[in-house]
């Protein structure tokens, strides 16, 4: 069997190994506008990044602007996607030390630290599954409301408080679903 080569992704956003052609490649580093432009995030947001560890620039130009990795674009499409699984930047930070190589110390391997990722991911995965049932639900009340609500359209009463009961036609035989039942006064 072949094994397996972990790499890690480090604070610069870089991968460390061989490209494609066997030999490592030198792109031209980015600028903080370019990476900005790149990643569809803000320059600002990108600092705030880098204020927390989680991208470096490799160095500074002679002018003193910061120069990012190429891949250092990457790293910011990584962390953008786990704030959209609900992670924060903290929880990133954090995430990042416990398996990156600072808390390698703490994990002792690789495999420890891989399991810990398995364990955040799971856990994150059961959440959002938990999240889209409840926006299921949540899509099929408004859908039963608009469908009620529709019947509303024709409606010449000036006093909300008969709504429901109104004798329209297009309500006969429907229970006034919840999320119009709360409009009314309690």
């Amino acid at each position: 069997m072949g094994e397996v080569e972990l790499h890690s992704i480090s604070a610069a956003g870089t991968a460390p190994g061989p490209s494609a052609g066997g030999a490592c490649t030198l792109e031209k580093p980015l600028r903080v506008g370019e990476l900005s432009r790149r990643t569809g995030k803000t320059v600002r947001a990108l600092h705030l990044y880098e204020e927390m560890g989680l991208v470096r620039p490799v160095h500074r130009s002679k002018g003193g602007f910061r120069l990012y990795a190429p891949s250092s674009a990457a790293r910011v499409q990584w962390i953008c996607k786990l704030k959209d699984a609900g992670f924060s930047l903290l929880e990133v930070r954090d995430f990042l030390h416990a398996v990156g190589p600072e808390g390698m110390t703490e994990a002792k391997t690789a495999a420890t630290a891989m399991r810990r990722v398995r364990e955040v991911f799971a856990e994150r995965l059961a959440e959002i599954r938990t999240q889209i049932s409840r926006l299921v639900q949540l899509e099929g009340d408004l859908v039963e409301s608009l469908e009620y609500l529709e019947a509303c359209r024709t409606c010449e009463r000036t006093e909300q408080h008969g709504c429901g009961t109104c004798g329209e036609p297009g309500h006969a035989g429907k229970a006034q679903p919840l999320l119009v039942a709360g409009i009314q006064r309690g």
